[in-house]
């Protein structure tokens, strides 16, 4: 940079080479150190420089445009280190804690769902062939496969029909009893034995197939640390609107919300608000 200019609306007073002359004719409190990754190695000298006028120095590290959140640091064998994304549930205490939940919320949402889940399981009996459970390839945490377990609510098909895309609106291979289990929601209780098994929890980022992971994982930045937990039955981003057939890009800003700031108050908070307003699916076709 020129002196004379501006770099983001910052006067450009001096070169590297002229700091220690600035610091000993001006009078400042506090220095903010920002210089390129190409350049660091240079840090060492600039920061002993500063230090040496007493000048109180801070340090903004040029990372920002490979982490886009914020990091903090940890100790690595007296070592330390930035790690690039905070993630609660790595913690054993946390992840124990939200699978003891996820045990009992699982076998009372059972007990309490099983007389529906009879109901539904008799009128897709009688109103179409084929059986009562459809289970589907998902991708969970640590990108691992897993049958994800839900109420059939469409004709039969071939797998490869079947993997090509979403429902559509007026899908006519949805039958009628599917229309209403998928629009309500009810078609995924069947998960609440993926959760007992601790395929799922109860909350977490909502699983993906296999093929469609492979795609947004080359469209979307970051989509591919919502596998780092536990995918789940309800999360953030359903509640907030964001499912069915909606923005991939918002579901997994919330996603990535919810990975970073998660505690068992935030799970419970989603749960009470999924009673409210998480069942009924305007986009489920």
């Amino acid at each position: 940079m020129e002196i004379g200019t501006k770099y983001k609306k910052v006067p450009v007073i001096g070169r590297l080479e002229q700091l220690e002359e600035y610091l000993t004719k001006m009078s400042l409190d506090e220095i903010a150190i920002t210089i390129s990754i190409k350049d660091y190695e240079q840090l060492e000298n600039v920061v002993s420089i500063c230090e040496k006028s007493g000048v109180h120095t801070k340090f903004i590290p040029d990372y920002y445009s490979f982490i886009p959140t914020k990091p903090y640091t940890e100790d690595l064998y007296g070592l330390p280190v930035i790690n690039i994304r905070n993630v609660p549930l790595s913690n054993t205490f946390n992840w124990v804690s939200k699978r003891i939940v996820d045990i009992i919320g699982s076998l009372v949402g059972i007990l309490i769902c099983a007389i529906p889940m009879l109901i539904v399981a008799i009128l897709i009996k009688l109103t179409s062939k084929g059986p009562i459970i459809f289970s589907q390839v998902r991708v969970g945490k640590n990108n691992k496969n897993f049958k994800m377990y839900k109420f059939r609510s469409m004709t039969l098909q071939i797998d490869e029909e079947e993997e090509k895309a979403w429902t559509t609106k007026y899908d006519p291979r949805v039958t009628g009893i599917g229309k209403f289990i998928r629009r309500t929601s009810i078609d995924e209780l069947p998960q609440l034995f993926n959760i007992l098994t601790g395929d799922m929890s109860l909350v977490g980022p909502r699983p993906e197939r296999p093929q469609f992971v492979e795609q947004f994982k080359e469209e979307i930045p970051r989509y591919m640390i919502k596998h780092q937990v536990p995918p789940g039955l309800t999360g953030w981003a359903q509640i907030n609107g964001y499912r069915g057939d909606t923005s991939i890009t918002k579901r997994i800003e919330h996603d990535l919300y919810y990975i970073e700031n998660w505690t068992l108050g935030f799970d419970f908070k989603i749960m009470f608000l999924t009673i409210f307003k998480g069942f009924i699916n305007k986009n489920a076709y």
